[in-house]
């Protein structure tokens, strides 16, 4: 079995400090790097790709909202084809500075308040699988497991690979838990390692309120803003190749 190991990078911009992107590059093996949208800037974006391709880590577009004061956490109200070219003007930002990184863009994987629309809304998430498509047909999706953005790609012919979160809760729906809600968020790396594994071996997820549900797993995200991140990632990992899973790029 193989499985890849991602994580949300490049959160910094200007003076203000996001995460520890050198120590994480040492564990993941795909970086979702910031746009400019929630987070990034040109200087930052340099730096988190020259760090993955150092460490020979996939990098991707993770472009958001354009709300710095709420991390691209709040939903933005904008027509989805409005959404379309704001995720193309962040993704071809990244691109410009992956080529002077000496490195290159290879998917897109939506953030934080956008990734959940997305999920749910299919408007969106045709919007955003066109975008991708129109900039650049070789770029893949990277989408969150059994959502709408999941099932856009497909009908387009994008290549897409199915995400889970080894860090958040989930609902009966497939959706994440909201981050206000409690068990919106697992910070005890032990268990959701535990978690990951007995999920790998079962195909099954664990939800709030209700029964076990099905998904499907290319990739796994650990979340690269919160203070235990180093920890979850090198345990998610650790605890994986353990059991003997290859940890590799879905990429490769």
């Amino acid at each position: 079995m193989r499985i890849d190991l991602n994580s949300d990078l490049g959160e910094s911009y200007g003076p203000w400090v996001m995460g520890d992107d050198a120590r994480l590059l040492d564990c993941v093996t795909s970086a979702n790097i910031a746009c400019g949208g929630h987070a990034g800037d040109p200087e930052t974006m340099y730096r988190t790709l020259r760090l993955a391709a150092e460490r020979g880590v996939e990098v991707g577009a993770h472009p958001g909202y354009a709300d710095r004061e709420g991390f691209g956490r709040r939903v933005i109200p904008m027509q989805p084809a409005e959404i379309g070219r704001m995720v193309a003007a962040q993704v071809g930002a990244l691109s410009a500075i992956a080529q002077l990184a000496g490195t290159r863009v290879r998917y897109v994987k939506p953030h934080g308040a956008l990734g959940n629309l997305a999920a749910a809304d299919r408007t969106v998430a045709e919007a955003i699988a066109s975008a991708v498509k129109g900039f650049d047909a070789q770029l893949a999706i990277l989408a969150i497991s059994g959502t709408e953005l999941e099932h856009a790609a497909r009908q387009l012919d994008i290549r897409v690979f199915s995400e889970i979160f080894a860090d958040r809760g989930y609902l009966p729906s497939g959706q994440l838990v909201p981050r206000n809600r409690e068990g919106a968020m697992l910070h005890d790396a032990q268990l959701a390692a535990k978690r990951l594994i007995d999920f790998l071996a079962s195909g099954k997820m664990p939800v709030l309120g209700g029964d076990a549900i099905a998904l499907k797993a290319e990739s796994v995200c650990v979340h690269g803003d919160s203070p235990q991140a180093v920890e979850m990632a090198r345990h998610v990992r650790m605890r994986l190749e353990a059991e003997g899973v290859d940890v590799v790029s879905f990429l490769r």
